[in-house]
């Protein structure tokens, strides 16, 4: 069962991943006419948002293979996100151009990956470490 779980959750990330790889990707590059309809987007946000999709893809074969690293690398990505979304913040307060869609997106983000953080600590970590003992 607690295998299964680990997939779920591997290709929930996974699918996570790959959404935020197309739209961040589509907005850097101007890839199908996303760019325009982003309206007011802010760059280091969306290249926050790729960095972070590329740690999800890998993270999601972390919870396959079970690898204690896992967590690791997605409290990296919330480290990425929630340093992005304070630059963020200071961008709004000093009358930085942008979309107010993207506080929430922002926050449902970083929420998503402290979760999956929490997920990968408490059941690829904690586990690994019962077995070593």
């Amino acid at each position: 069962m607690k295998k299964k779980l680990h997939y779920l959750f591997a290709l929930l990330l996974a699918t996570f991943g790959l959404l935020t790889l197309f739209l961040s990707a589509s907005v850097i590059f101007d890839l199908f006419g996303i760019r325009a309809k982003e309206g007011n987007y802010v760059l280091f946000i969306v290249w926050a948002n790729f960095i972070s999709s590329i740690i999800y893809l890998v993270a999601s074969y972390g919870f396959v293979k079970n690898k204690n690293w896992t967590s690791t690398i997605l409290g990296i990505s919330a480290l990425i996100l929630i340093n992005a979304f304070i630059c963020f913040i200071i961008y709004i307060y000093t009358d930085g151009v942008h979309e107010t869609k993207t506080i929430g997106a922002m926050i449902f983000r970083i929420v998503v990956t402290i979760i999956f953080v929490a997920f990968a600590y408490f059941n690829i970590n904690n586990k690994n470490q019962i077995n070593i003992n």
